[in-house]
């Protein structure tokens, strides 16, 4: 089960967590990819205690001409 990481910690300590969170023979592509992960989330997270997010019926109208 992969640790949880909080928006309060600092950023070396997030690194390290997810790190540690990952198989033995991880590439450093794995490391990179769990760290964009993570910093997308991260983002994702914030902008919601923002207030920058879209009700379901305003992302189903801007999406509605790709899921035709």
């Amino acid at each position: 089960m992969a640790a949880r990481i909080h928006s309060k910690t600092l950023p070396r300590e997030q690194a390290l967590t997810a790190i540690k969170g990952l198989k033995k023979n991880a590439s450093y592509d794995d490391i990179m990819y769990k760290m964009y992960v993570l910093q997308k989330i991260e983002k994702g997270e914030q902008d919601a205690r923002d207030g920058k997010v879209n009700s379901e019926k305003e992302a189903r109208k801007r999406l509605s001409k790709w899921l035709k």
